[in-house]
């Protein structure tokens, strides 16, 4: 008996040994070190049934969404997925059920330094688990199909794996290669594919050298691959822990430092070169750029991080990056609000910055900006001699900046666009701040900025020109006017005014701040927290109320905004998301408004980078 039990002991050790050597190594333990850039799904089944769980997913497959959603796919499978399987010969359900295990796209340098001739190379990597006879038969046919079409195919055999190689016309869509292999003379040599499998695994890539270095891996070999690189193995210590769904990694350094010798600037000196604009914008400090996604019960979220030490961050990375103090909504945001930031930026410091930036990018930028400075203070002067733009705007800006919006009082796509906001920035002496802003303001206007008294405090109204002069007949253009106050240590904009005495009267105590939202302080706990120098929140239960009031009171309006929006026509015959989508089908808002909850956002910046991260906790309705 005691045989009997050890035997079967040893049978499940060796079953579950067998099954641990049969599995398909990660992303990173197959990439080559080369990699620019990486977008890996490490487990896709894993990934299918947490967006099933998601309440995108539900919302779309809720009854009272049935009308719209039947009517949409009927469309979608007749004008777009009927056509494309004709044209490629294949049943797109097919392929999409191999997605099994990883999934992963990148792009390796594959010797790409800018010079002509050479180009970066795209790898796919597909891992079918127990799909990997449906794989073959796939394969098979997609192989016979290009024969069958006239195109010359080959096998190859690459470290012990056999590929089949296909080669494509030069004006082929084969993403990133050509358009990156073009050089001087703006030529580009044919597009080749290397498809082969390797037990369950798909392997494709556009570069023998590239699909050779994951075969390699594949039986053994000891090439350099991606987790060996060190930065990489840097962020996937700090960024791709717990699991991730999926995850991203951009070699930012390698990229930009090619970039940076491939283009030398204007001989004329009119136009920086690329490595003067790389420094400008803050990219030549970049080492990585990474991202993660996860799920819990609790929740979504997505992580960024830019990995910029602070010893090389300039330009924009450098007038971007948040001081850590306290970033809370502050008492006068009121709850009704639907969207809000605070952005703990130090003003003068982002000053100084940015002309540092645009000397080094062009010094007649910088020489246009202050003779307009020379000539708003001459002309302020002569009713006020001591007006001085740098020293009563410039030099008063503090650090604090804070936006915050309503829902537009109207349901059309037009209100969509016209939310009621208020912009306030933190001012040293926020008197002298405003009264610079809207000096300079009725310079720009061309009148007199008008002011009242309202609880203590002027309200200035700038009315800003109307434009351009109406056709014979046609009505005048509304006025449109500007509104600014000083209150609270803040200077406050907005083109709204009740906005502006909403924030006046906000000390009232009949206001019911923002910070007192159920959930907001624990889930400002998954970004961070609110002091870290950068906080955000949407409120998309009521964003997606007006959008659904939208789309519903203008269909037409509303497909034809998409339509614009999405660029390309979505189907072969020239169908596009306007013919898709009647919005007029959707459900009334409060049908489906358990799916809706809101989001925040966090950022913070340390030695090594800058962070940002997004949650949306799950909506209660959904627990």
């Amino acid at each position: 008996m005691k045989l009997k039990i050890h035997a079967v002991i040893v049978a499940a050790c060796l079953l579950v040994a067998a099954s641990v050597s049969a599995a398909i190594p990660s992303a990173e333990n197959l990439l080559p070190s080369d990699t620019l850039a990486m977008f890996t799904v490490p487990d896709y089944s894993t990934l299918s049934a947490s967006w099933h769980r998601s309440p995108q997913y539900l919302l779309w497959e809720d009854p009272a969404m049935k009308p719209f959603h039947d009517d949409f796919m009927a469309k979608w499978n007749t004008k777009f997925m009927a056509p494309l399987e004709q044209s490629l010969g294949i049943k797109v359900s097919d392929y999409f059920s191999m997605l099994q295990g990883q999934f992963t796209l990148a792009i390796t340098q594959n010797g790409w330094d800018g010079s002509d001739g050479t180009s970066p190379a795209m790898l796919l990597l597909l891992d079918a688990k127990d799909k990997s006879d449906l794989l073959a038969s796939n394969l098979a046919d997609l192989k016979q199909q290009w024969k069958n079409s006239g195109k010359p195919v080959r096998t190859v055999t690459i470290q012990d794996i056999k590929f089949s190689v296909v080669s494509f016309p030069s004006n082929a869509p084969m993403p990133f290669a050509s358009a990156m292999a073009k050089g001087a003379n703006g030529t580009s040599s044919s597009n080749t594919l290397y498809i082969g499998q390797f037990k369950s695994l798909l392997i494709a890539g556009t570069s023998m050298k590239a699909v050779e270095g994951v075969a390699a891996h594949l039986n053994g070999g000891a090439n350099p691959t991606l987790v060996q690189n060190a930065q990489f193995a840097s962020d996937q210590l700090s960024q791709f822990h717990n699991a991730p769904l999926y995850y991203g990694w951009f070699n930012a350094k390698t990229f930009f430092s090619v970039l940076a010798g491939m283009q030398s600037g204007d001989s004329s000196g009119l136009m920086p070169s690329m490595n003067s604009l790389l420094l400008a914008s803050g990219a030549g400090g970049l080492k990585s750029v990474s991202f993660s996604y996860h799920e819990s019960h609790e929740g979504s979220q997505i992580e960024l991080f830019a990995a910029a030490p602070e010893t090389a961050r300039r330009g924009l990375l450098k007038i971007l990056t948040a001081d850590s103090k306290d970033a809370n909504p502050p008492p006068f945001v009121p709850a009704d609000a639907i969207q809000f930031f605070r952005w703990r930026v130090d003003g003068q410091r982002s000053w100084d910055e940015l002309e540092k930036t645009l000397t080094s990018l062009s010094p007649g930028a910088i020489g246009y900006i202050n003779s307009l400075i020379l000539m708003a203070n001459a002309t302020a002067q002569q009713q006020n001699p001591s007006f001085d733009l740098r020293k009563d705007l410039i030099g008063n800006l503090g650090d604090d900046w804070i936006k915050f919006s309503k829902a537009p009082p109207g349901r059309t796509l037009a209100d969509l666009n016209a939310q009621p906001y208020l912009f306030l920035f933190a001012a040293n002496n926020p008197d002298q701040a405003i009264f610079a802003l809207k000096t300079v303001g009725g310079m720009m206007s061309g009148g007199t900025p008008q002011s009242r008294d309202f609880l203590g405090r002027k309200i200035y109204t700038i009315t800003l020109p109307s434009g351009r002069t109406p056709a014979a007949g046609a009505p005048a253009a509304p006025k449109r006017s500007i509104y600014c106050t000083a209150s609270g240590g803040y200077v406050a904009i907005t083109t709204d005014v009740s906005m502006i005495e909403n924030y006046l009267r906000s000390n009232d105590g009949k206001t019911k701040p923002l910070n007192v939202t159920p959930g907001l302080v624990e889930a400002a706990q998954h970004v961070g927290g609110m002091g870290n120098g950068l906080f955000g929140y949407q409120n998309q239960r009521e964003s997606a109320r007006v959008l659904f009031s939208a789309l519903k009171n203008d269909p037409a309006s509303a497909a034809m905004a998409f339509n614009s929006l999405s660029g390309l026509p979505v189907a072969p015959s020239g169908g596009s998301l306007r013919d898709l989508a009647n919005f007029s089908l959707l459900p009334d808002y409060g049908a489906v408004a358990k799916y809706f909850s809101f989001t925040v956002y966090g950022g913070s910046s340390s030695a090594n980078g800058l962070d940002l991260k997004i949650f949306e906790p799950r909506p209660p309705g959904l627990n």
